[in-house]
């Protein structure tokens, strides 16, 4: 008989919100906040418009045993707010290091909500990375902010494509030694 290691992912507590891990039910409001073409617009993986089943995809991708993207929910419910505010991931890199990935639903925007949740991922460091990477759009100034704020430093400019946008989009690229 083989014993086989289930990875999970520990639930990250902040004073306004928990980060826990994706579930199924989070889908209807996962996929509400994604459709909005303003989320969409400031993520290289959210077409726009937003295909029936891509978010149902993403969750099951998101929850399988063997992934390569660890996804939290930014869970407002012990405060007050909303069940999914928005999402933060990991992308599993070579070598001990990871790509953060983050959006907010735009009802939270200019809430301090993103700092905080890349703040507390960094701090939490789930994966034990050695460094984390992340790169935002040069037309989203705020959320290079976000990174700043985490204690990223500029590494410098690249350029990706943007599912919604269709076509290449010019990034500012950001690390932070953990």
């Amino acid at each position: 008989m083989e014993v086989l290691k289930i990875p999970t992912q520990p639930v990250i507590e902040t004073e306004r919100f928990d980060l826990r891990p994706v579930r199924k039910s989070d889908l209807g409001l996962i996929e509400l906040y994604a459709s909005d073409h303003r989320v969409a617009m400031n993520t290289v993986s959210i077409p726009h418009p937003l295909p029936p089943g891509v978010i149902e995809a993403y969750i099951a991708r998101a929850t399988k045993d063997e992934r390569t993207e660890d996804v939290w929910v930014m869970d407002g419910l012990k405060t007050g707010g909303s069940e999914v505010m928005g999402l933060i991931s990991l992308v599993k890199l070579d070598r001990d290091q990871s790509e953060v990935g983050y959006w907010v639903a735009p009802a939270f925007w200019n809430t301090h909500l993103a700092s905080e949740a890349v703040q507390a991922l960094v701090q939490a460091n789930p994966l034990g990375n050695k460094n984390m990477f992340a790169s935002v759009f040069r037309d989203n100034p705020a959320s290079a902010k976000v990174l700043t704020n985490a204690g990223f430093r500029y590494l410098g400019i690249a350029e990706t494509y943007c599912l919604a946008r269709e076509t290449c989009v010019p990034t500012w690229t950001y690390s932070t030694k953990l």
